[in-house]
């Protein structure tokens, strides 16, 4: 997962803890998923996002599968609002959003025989 702002990011919460996000289509709040999310995540520092981290292979499986997303820290109930604020130790009002998965990045199509000794 390391494209978008999981190397800058001002901060991280810890999958396990912001289980209160998930799934994110029933929460109530600003969802932008993959292009939207992509376009919202380049109108940022990365000091000003929140990136969901993974805590084991399992998680970090899931969060790259995941449709890149992200939620405007305004956009979140309260009770969403104070559960992941408490988890981190900067004021939650500091940062503009939440990333979730992984950014879309186009490679280079490669062929087998280019592995290969032949």
């Amino acid at each position: 997962m390391s494209k978008g702002h999981f190397g800058s990011a001002g901060a991280s919460i810890e999958y396990g803890a912001a289980g209160c996000l998930f799934p994110v289509d029933d929460l109530d709040a600003t969802v932008r998923q993959y292009r939207d999310a992509q376009l919202a995540l380049n109108d940022v520092d990365g000091e000003d996002v929140i990136v969901v981290a993974p805590t084991n292979l399992a998680t970090s499986y899931f969060l790259t599968q995941h449709a890149l997303t992200a939620i405007p820290v305004d956009s979140l109930p309260t009770a969403v609002h104070t559960e992941v604020g408490d988890v981190l130790e900067a004021p939650l009002d500091t940062f503009d959003l939440i990333q979730i998965g992984k950014w879309n990045s186009t490679s280079t199509n490669h062929s087998l025989a280019e592995f290969t000794d032949a």
